[in-house]
């Protein structure tokens, strides 16, 4: 019996060459935490070099509990697991209330350890979320996991630094354009292999053309060193504080909650649904990563939801492929000069390549709410709201500045709000009273449907 898609081993090329394409897309949310943060606390140079090599380093062996797995642990799925952009405000926040910032680091690193540990004994409990997730629920989240993201492609097009003078300058809108072009290009007129991975291309093409426009910095790798290793507890033993243990708990709800989605999207598009069971182990390896991570000084880790639109596109659904984009990330904080090649990539030539990325987990939730049965009031009610409530931190980036900053953590992330009012209102309109129909409350797992493929 053949083995199923996730389970498939790839040629060596296909492989390194697949897996490297995950980390190109990736590269950028996983080294912005720590550049965030690290420029928060005053680091140095060097300093700030080691603690990203730490998080890239940190997100390989998070990717390795996730894809590889063992016991209970891993949903065994083509995840790429990273540092969370949640914990970015509550990480500047300790900061701020350090008194000594060079206290900072240690202070996140005992809250991280703390709710990593706790959420690895709630995965079970979490899971048990599953069947509040049928088909209406889940592809209002995977289109907000797709639009949530679209502007951080178009974040990325208009340049590096939003104070800077070139910033969505004509320039860098084209290379991000042509980018996308060379990408629909390769994509409508190549096959096989080629065609699989028209973004890694995309991404080479785009930062060579964009050399002559001096949109290319070379001074990541001249100034790199080649070894570097990143020794447990750089930054002095973690300490333990109620208020940061608590704001990164809230963090670990957010983080958990995302990654269900997450996993419920991916299961979806490589045609293996996660269940209770798979949730469970996903959770365990995203919260045993996160409580491990600080060791090695990093933050806490979750599932990438970018990579999703890779899976999506290119249809490569081996879950070794982006184990081995693990074993980059891990040989990328091991040698820093390897990690600054991928940092060479233009900020716009990510852009252009994030717009096809994103897309396709757009795309991926409405084919999902094609067999949703929108000819129902209440599920277009459902869809109708938590896309609304969803899309509220993007088109609307100050609605909740009234509310506390603990609270902002959540109502900040469209996909977490987005999230709850889908399965409230299921909850409201499909479980509760006369609305109760047995299409709408089960989960396709359990009824044994068919899951069309997302392209």
């Amino acid at each position: 019996m053949a083995a199923h898609p996730v389970d498939e081993k790839l040629p060596a090329l296909k492989m390194a060459t697949s897996g490297l394409q995950h980390v190109a897309a990736m590269y950028a949310g996983v080294v912005a935490p720590p550049l965030i943060v690290g420029a928060a606390v005053g680091l140095s140079a060097t300093d700030l070099t080691f603690l990203t090599g730490a998080c890239l380093f940190t997100a390989g062996l998070a990717t390795f509990l996730q894809t590889l797995g063992f016991w209970k642990i891993g949903a065994r799925l083509p995840f790429v697991n990273g540092v969370t952009f949640a914990g970015v405000a509550p990480m500047t926040a300790i900061v701020a209330s350090a008194k000594d910032k060079s206290d900072a680091l240690p202070m996140i690193f005992g809250a991280v350890i703390v709710a990593g540990l706790l959420g690895f004994i709630a995965a079970p409990f979490f899971s048990k979320a599953i069947r509040f997730f049928p088909p209406v629920v889940t592809g209002s989240v995977i289109t907000l996991i797709g639009v949530s993201l679209l502007p951080v492609a178009f974040g990325w097009a208009q340049g590096p630094n939003p104070a800077a003078h070139d910033y969505g300058s004509t320039t860098n809108l084209t290379l991000a354009g042509i980018t996308l072009l060379i990408v629909l290009l390769l994509r409508r007129f190549t096959r096989g292999f080629v065609k699989q991975i028209a973004v890694l291309l995309g991404l080479i093409l785009g930062t060579l053309i964009a050399i002559p426009f001096g949109a290319t910095d070379f001074s990541p790798v001249a100034h790199a060193h080649v070894v570097g290793f990143p020794t447990p507890f750089h930054f002095g033993a973690p300490t333990f504080h109620i208020a940061a243990i608590l704001s990164m708990l809230v963090v670990m709800v957010v983080s958990m909650t995302e990654s269900t989605a997450d996993m419920l999207a991916l299961g979806e598009i490589v045609e293996r649904p996660s269940d209770e069971k798979t949730i469970a182990a996903g959770l365990r390896a995203d919260t045993l990563g996160s409580a491990l991570s600080p060791l090695f000084n990093g933050f806490m880790c979750s599932a990438f939801a970018q990579n999703i639109g890779l899976v999506a596109m290119t249809r490569i659904r081996s879950r070794f492929v982006v184990a081995v984009g693990g074993g980059f990330l891990v040989l990328m904080g091991l040698c820093p000069m390897a990690a600054s090649l991928i940092a060479v990539v233009p900020r716009p030539v990510l852009g252009g390549a994030g717009v096809v990325l994103f897309g396709s987990v757009a795309a991926s939730g409405i084919q999902t709410l094609v067999r949703a049965g929108l000819e129902k009031d209440n599920n277009v009610l459902i869809v109708a709201v938590s896309l609304a409530v969803g899309i509220i931190p993007i088109t609307a980036p100050g609605f909740y500045h009234a509310f506390p900053e603990t609270a902002k953590i959540v109502l900040d992330s469209g996909i977490s709000t987005g999230c709850v009012a889908a399965v409230l209102l299921n909850l409201v309109f499909n479980h509760l009273g006369k609305g109760n129909e047995a299409e709408d409350v089960t989960h396709p797992m359990e009824a044994g449907q068919e899951l069309t493929p997302a392209h």
